[in-house]
């Protein structure tokens, strides 16, 4: 597949460096390469990267693809209205001449609205190939954001244009054919933290907290959780169980032989381990059932292991990611070994 290079109609002015960009990432059938820096978040039928630099912001959203109206205009005036006007005092979109290429066609439009007194530019991009679209959505305050914007529309790779055109035919559920090799790997869960929002926009924190399962051929798992948040606790928490899993039907089930946990200081970086605080003796742990479902996502390298708990009068649901092995989300404190290394 070629990347979708997207002409806009007007002219980004760079007055300062933008934010560099890490390896390609997987969103239902888009492809793409996210700016680095950011923070990312997934959310209902979409996923966002944001960014705050003192006063000024910007958030770009990729959302789930949709039923194509036939056209790119009428595609692309649906998502304007839905996305970007509705509930706001918005100019008419600027937009650009239709381009096409690898089937499908795209169009940009922009317009200008205000939030608290200053002025926030929204870009919308909208792919179409008659049967699907897929929209994607910058709202920033400042130029450099949009350059970032286009940057990742120049990374763009879209599956077939052949994809077919329902939202709900764009996984194939694996759990239901009984695969219990598709669990064997990585699995994380990343949830940022947020002190709340504001005009709907997430207001991150550097905080997150993360778990991970590593689920071998063999049948045993490494579990482990880190969770460094700004307002939630004082201190590091890190937390590994070792045990088996097994999988029955739709359910899977984590029997550990072992857990333990600890608590580490905090430096003025995430990414820094402190001092030891308390902790590291072994504590019981019962063992956890799960309803589970596996989701694979036509055209995408993305697949989902989603862990299911709760009963009639309500389900949680935990949607961990695959990663490569050698490319897990937590670190292990100083000198501390898991057996994840192994």
């Amino acid at each position: 597949m070629r990347s979708i290079k997207n002409r806009l109609l007007f002219i980004l002015v760079i007055t300062m460096s933008c934010p560099g960009f890490a390896q390609k990432q997987s969103f239902d059938i888009v492809t793409y390469t996210a700016p680095q820096n950011w923070t990312g978040k997934a959310g209902d039928g979409n996923i966002s990267y944001s960014r705050i630099d003192g006063g000024n912001w910007a958030q770009i959203a990729i959302y789930q693809h949709r039923s194509s109206e036939g056209d790119i205009q009428s595609d692309f005036d649906k998502d304007w209205n839905e996305l970007v006007a509705n509930g706001r005092a918005i100019s008419a979109p600027d937009k650009t001449e239709p381009t096409s290429e690898s089937g499908w066609t795209a169009m940009s439009g922009n317009g200008v609205w205000q939030y608290n007194g200053a002025n926030v530019a929204s870009m919308l991009t909208v792919y179409s190939n008659k049967k699907v679209c897929v929209a994607i959505l910058c709202n920033a305050t400042a130029m450099p954001y949009l350059k970032a914007y286009q940057t990742m529309l120049g990374s763009l790779d879209i599956a077939a244009a052949d994809h077919p055109g329902s939202s709900n035919t764009n996984h194939t559920s694996l759990a239901a054919k009984g695969n219990g090799n598709a669990v064997v790997g990585l699995w994380s869960y990343n949830l940022l933290e947020t002190s709340g929002y504001s005009n709907g926009f997430p207001q991150y924190t550097a905080g997150y907290s993360r778990s991970e399962y590593l689920l071998k051929e063999d049948g045993t798992y490494i579990y482990r959780a880190k969770s460094w948040m700004v307002y939630g606790a004082k201190n590091i928490l890190f937390i590994y169980e070792v045990g088996t899993y097994s999988i029955n039907g739709s359910q899977i089930s984590f029997t550990p032989k072992q857990a333990k946990g600890g608590w580490w200081k905090k430096t003025s970086s995430t990414k820094e381990w402190g001092p030891f605080v308390s902790g590291l003796t072994d504590y019981k742990q019962e063992r956890k059932v799960y309803n589970f479902e596996m989701k694979y996502y036509s055209g995408t390298n993305n697949t989902a292991l989603i862990l299911k708990t709760g009963n009639a009068t309500g389900v949680q649901e935990i949607s961990f990611t695959k990663r490569a092995a050698n490319e897990p989300l937590i670190d292990n404190p100083p000198g501390f070994e898991t057996g994840f290394e192994k």
